[in-house]
């Protein structure tokens, strides 16, 4: 009768999460960046081919077909960069974070 009920929470400390985030964050970045390469070398493979293939056939649909693939590829690629542009920002700031918790707890780890 006297137990107290522990209270499940998603992070105990600002320690794990820190280290939590830190052991992720370069596989997100990793993946932004393979994102923009693979968008890009699509972009390139399929034009030359969409564009060859517009005039053949002539109709308007294939047209906006062709011009839709190739503005997602290129968005696509711009999301990417500005993802990426985010986790080299954030990279540093939980850096700086990191190293400010390991002087404030000493490095007894």
């Amino acid at each position: 009768m006297g137990e107290k009920s522990e209270v499940c929470r998603p992070v105990k400390t600002l320690h794990e999460f820190l280290f939590e985030i830190n052991k992720a964050w370069d596989s997100y970045r990793t993946g932004s960046l393979v994102n923009i390469v693979v968008s890009v070398i699509l972009a390139i493979l399929l034009t030359p081919r969409f564009l060859s293939y517009i005039p053949r056939k002539g109709e308007i649909i294939d047209t906006i077909i062709t011009g839709g693939v190739i503005l997602g590829l290129c968005y696509n690629a711009y999301l990417n960069w500005k993802q990426h542009e985010f986790y080299k920002k954030w990279e540093k700031r939980l850096g700086l974070l990191m190293q400010t918790e390991e002087s404030l707890l000493g490095s007894d780890e």
